[in-house]
């Protein structure tokens, strides 16, 4: 949250503060919790902060959120991982507020805290790929313990990680389309045209609207915004479609394409040539153009429809879970909901219990971890290393400690995942029937709103037929 200026500097901080603890996406503010401030006095605390220390200028605060799969955790569950993640990433230096809303599908916690530590005054800085060393990690470390989806950060390098995160971002809003779209017409106008002007009288016949300037941009119909054509990639940017228009026609893709096959030693073709229009010709088609007789090639109108085709899979699994539990009426479905509530709290039960029982052992489980760590060491030693000297000793007394508790290092290992594998069976269920009852919630929904204006629709009809009525 940057400076907004010298009338009121903390402006973003201030309304981020507002808009995270509104009461109708907390639970009525039960889901707001603070460290190292209080909830409703946070931001004078800050502003506070920030005078002591000199520094309420630039830099404001930050804002993070913590997004979980649909039906996946249940907001106080989803408090309590945001909790821990604020104590552990932010709790030793800088005032922070986190909320979680649950007024849309997929719950949601938002953290916003001060850009100036209370402890040094020094501001806080993220360096580009500290989302990868050090947040997502955390997160997925928490969300581990509670048998939820995590996302993988050890695969590629940082700026793959960045792209990766790019495209499930363009996924989110939708752009994704237009982006395969708009590489597919690209692709085929380089392939036609002879030079780039050609290139750009095709792209403007397909309905793209076209700026040159530092980047060449389009824009098809319907789309908002210009996209910079290099954002599609190297092969996209304006120098690189040159480059292709010049060596790129369909023997160059049959090229690239064709496997090795048997050769033909003998074929004989046939070939006309493409009959040219006359002056005369040319003048009468451009003429029945401009009077509208001629229309170009309407653009693909997908993109009109993709609300509708997300109504139509709601329907389509609600009308499913319908046949599932053999529901022909309100009260059936009344019955089934609660029937599903009960199940719920049984899983969630059994999670729980899972989990406590998993706990117990945790003493030995630690034990069995840091013996694995010193394994590597305990082999050099034995291999006459005495350089790890302490590392053999420590090895020696964890395994002594555990084999006076009835365990051996494999037996612990065995157990530990036996409650691994009972704990994800135990989150799966629980998953399975979140989502049916947030299936059904959403039918008895629709029922009760419906219901609820055929009633008024009703009201209002038998209002006006006893207006109209002649008095006797």
């Amino acid at each position: 949250m940057k400076d907004s200026g010298n009338s009121f500097h903390a402006r973003h901080l201030k309304r981020a503060l507002d808009y995270v603890m509104n009461p109708e996406k907390t639970q009525g503010g039960r889901l707001v919790g603070a460290i190292n401030c209080q909830a409703d006095m946070a931001f004078e605390q800050m502003m506070d902060t920030k005078k002591q220390f000199g520094k309420t200028d630039k830099r404001q605060g930050y804002h993070i959120i913590l997004s979980f799969k649909e039906d996946e955790v249940e907001p106080d569950r989803a408090f309590e991982i945001t909790q821990k993640f604020v104590a552990e990433y932010l709790g030793d230096a800088y005032e922070a507020v986190f909320v979680v809303h649950d007024n849309t599908d997929h719950v949601h916690s938002h953290i916003v805290f001060n850009s100036v530590s209370f402890v040094d005054g020094k501001k806080y800085r993220y360096e580009k790929g500290d989302w990868a060393k050090y947040i997502q990690p955390i997160t997925n470390k928490l969300c581990q313990e509670y048998g939820l989806s995590i996302i993988d950060v050890e695969d590629g390098s940082k700026e793959k990680q960045h792209e990766n995160y790019k495209d499930w971002s363009e996924y989110r809003e939708g752009s994704f389309v237009w982006a395969d779209m708009i590489k597919r017409d690209l692709d085929a106008c380089i392939l036609q045209a002879n030079d780039f002007s050609g290139f750009l009288e095709l792209l403007s016949e397909k309905g793209y609207e076209v700026k040159q300037g530092k980047y060449l941009a389009v824009r098809p119909q319907g789309m908002t915004r210009f996209r910079r054509c290099k954002t599609l990639g190297e092969n996209y940017s304006q120098e690189a479609i040159v480059e292709r228009i010049a060596k790129e026609d369909l023997s160059f893709y049959q090229s690239q394409n064709e496997e090795k096959q048997a050769a033909i030693v003998k074929c004989y073709v046939k070939r006309y040539r493409r009959a040219k229009m006359s002056g005369l010709q040319k003048r009468y088609y451009a003429k029945l153009y401009r009077i509208g007789k001629l229309k170009k090639k309407p653009y693909s109108q997908v993109w009109k429809y993709r609300d509708d085709i997300r109504k139509m899979h709601k329907l389509q699994e609600q009308y499913l879970f319908l046949v599932r539990h053999k529901i022909e009426s309100a009260e059936e479905l009344v019955s089934v909901l609660d029937n599903l509530t009960d199940k719920k709290k049984e899983a969630s039960k059994e999670k729980s219990k899972t989990y406590k029982a998993k706990e117990r052992f945790k003493d030995i489980f630690d034990k069995a971890e840091q013996i694995r760590e010193l394994d590597d060491a305990e082999s050099c030693y034995q291999s006459g290393d005495t350089f790890f000297e302490d590392e053999h000793n420590a090895w020696e007394r964890l395994n002594t400690e555990l084999l006076a508790q009835g365990y051996s290092v494999e037996e612990v290992e065995s157990l530990r995942k036996k409650y691994e594998s009972k704990y994800a069976q135990d989150c799966k269920a629980e998953r399975a029937v979140s989502k049916e009852l947030s299936l059904g919630r959403s039918i008895w929904k629709e029922l009760t709103v419906s219901a609820s204006a055929e009633e008024k629709q009703y009201d209002k009809e038998t209002i006006r037929d006893r207006k109209e009525q002649p008095i006797r």
